[in-house]
C-alpha cells in the first residue's frame, strides 16, 4: 500500500513515517507539510492511502481531502490526528 503522510508538525510526521516503515506491506511514497503540497503530491504520486491532519497551513485538511477525492476518488483519506494514531497500529483480536 502506497501512503502519503501529511502533517505540519515535523516531529509527528516523522514519527508516523517511522512507524509505517516498520511494516513491510506499507510504503510511504511522500510527506507533505501543508494542504496545497498534499494535493500536488497526491495528484503526482497517486497514493492508495493519505494520512492527513485537519489543521494544516495554506489549505486545511478537509478542503485538501475534498480536492484529492475529486482527482483520486479511489484513494482513501484518514485523519492522522495524534489521538487517532494508536488505532492505526492495533492488531485485530481473535
Amino acid at each position: 500500500m502506497r501512503i502519503l503522510v501529511v502533517d505540519d508538525f515535523e516531529p509527528y510526521r516523522n514519527l508516523v513515517v517511522s512507524l509505517l516503515d516498520k511494516n513491510s506491506g506499507l510504503q510511504v511514497v511522500a510527506k507533505a507539510s501543508d494542504g496545497l503540497d498534499a494535493v500536488a503530491k497526491a495528484r503526482q504520486l497517486r497514493p492508495d492511502l493519505i494520512l492527513m491532519d485537519i489543521g494544516l497551513p495554506k489549505l486545511n485538511g478537509l478542503e485538501a481531502a475534498r480536492r484529492i477525492l475529486r482527482i483520486l476518488p479511489e484513494s482513501k483519506s484518514y485523519s492522522s490526528r495524534r489521538r487517532c494514531l494508536p488505532n492505526l497500529f492495533k492488531q485485530p483480536s481473535g
